[in-house]
């Protein structure tokens, strides 16, 4: 069991590094969640996803009103 830690220590190191870049940014993608902050760049005009978005369907509700 040494030999083989011994052997592959670096990719051992590696990987427990990328395992736990991984975690802090899925954990920080949550707090974030939780705190309501986005990742959106707020042009909704050319955002395809912009009807899931709750910015985006305000901007389209006021645009949809215009339009009427």
């Amino acid at each position: 069991m040494l030999t083989f830690i011994s052997a592959n220590l670096g990719t051992i190191l590696i990987s427990l590094l990328l395992l736990v870049l991984v975690f802090a940014i899925v954990r920080k993608i949550i707090t974030d969640k939780k705190h309501g902050i986005s990742s959106c760049g707020g042009n909704c005009a050319h955002c395809k996803m912009c009807a899931a978005c709750r910015k985006g369907t305000e901007n389209n509700v006021l645009t949809k009103e215009v339009r009427s």
